[in-house]
């Protein structure tokens, strides 16, 4: 169907802007598809984004309609395998193994096959039929050494049902064979082979974390105990009578009390000022009856 030249516009701006998003944000791309929608319910491409929008959001019921819409609009049968996945979002599997079944599947091109068989093995595990999965999906694509686009995706679909079968070593032979398929990394075959393998990853950044957590502690404790011991009135006793005994040593000529004071009881300002260190300026302030900030 031919649209104006405005709305033809209007609406690729809509489906470009959901085939962006659909992976990162389904949700933003579900709301352009209803836009496209809106504008151009009757164009076969509008309705098949729509469709698969909605598959992204879990929206089943929806995206089945959006798809048969789709479907008979083209005639094509290449939405077969996404439909009958939807029957397995809606909890209806044996609906799905019948659509497998179907003359439909044989007008698939070999990716459309393949896809068709990881659903109906799907369908079969829903099912706690695990022997019957593994049955299905031992095919000539998943014995073919060459990598095709399906080929990672159709390995990993049959390691994990040997796993969840409780067969370790071949799983595992099949998850490193899938890792060797999947160059862009497509599946988490390395992270399951590793499981597999014993391995545990550590995040480093959060030891960091928890380490300084530890050191934040160990100081709050310190300065703690620090003001523990100040608000001890015995400690402070304490050490107000030994810096008293210091300040009044009687061996210490600087501090004789009369030594700058004339006949009249007068200081002499005129006496060589006496410069005290560090040490000195603190028992002063002591002396004074001011308490020092420790921060």
């Amino acid at each position: 169907m031919s649209l104006p030249k405005g709305l033809a516009e209007e609406v690729s701006k809509n489906l470009v802007m959901v085939a962006r998003l659909i992976d990162e944000d389904p949700e933003q791309a579900y709301a352009y598809s209803r836009i496209a929608l809106r504008l151009a319910s009757r164009v076969a491409a509008v309705r098949e984004a729509a469709g698969f929008a909605a598959y992204a959001n879990q929206k089943y019921a929806e995206a089945i309609a959006e798809f048969r819409a789709a479907k008979r609009m083209t005639g094509s049968v290449e939405l077969w395998p996404v439909i009958a996945d939807c029957e397995r979002g809606l909890g209806r599997p044996e609906r799905a193994l019948a659509m497998a079944g179907e003359p439909e599947v044989q007008k698939l091109d070999k990716a459309g096959q393949v896809e068709m068989r990881l659903v109906a093995a799907g369908a079969r595990r829903d099912m706690d039929q695990l022997d019957a999965a593994i049955v299905t999906l031992q095919s000539p694509e998943l014995a073919s050494s060459s990598v095709q686009p399906w080929t990672a995706r159709l390995r990993y679909a049959y390691a994990d049902a040997l796993l969840a079968a409780g067969r370790e070593d071949e799983a595992r032979e099949w998850f490193a064979k899938t890792l060797e398929a999947d160059k862009d990394g497509a599946t988490d075959a390395s992270d399951r082979l590793a499981e597999l393998d014993g391995v545990e990853f550590v995040d480093a950044s959060a030891d960091d974390s928890d380490d300084s957590d530890d050191a934040d502690v160990e100081v709050e404790d310190e300065f703690d105990d620090e003001d523990e011991d100040d608000d001890d009135p015995e400690v402070a006793a304490a050490e107000r009578a030994s810096d008293q005994a210091e300040y009044y040593d009687e061996d210490d000529d600087e501090y004789e009390g009369d030594a700058d004071v004339d006949a009249d009881g007068d200081v002499d300002v005129t006496d060589e000022i006496v410069v005290l260190d560090e040490d000195e300026d603190e028992d002063d302030d002591r002396r004074d009856g001011g308490v020092r900030d420790e921060g």
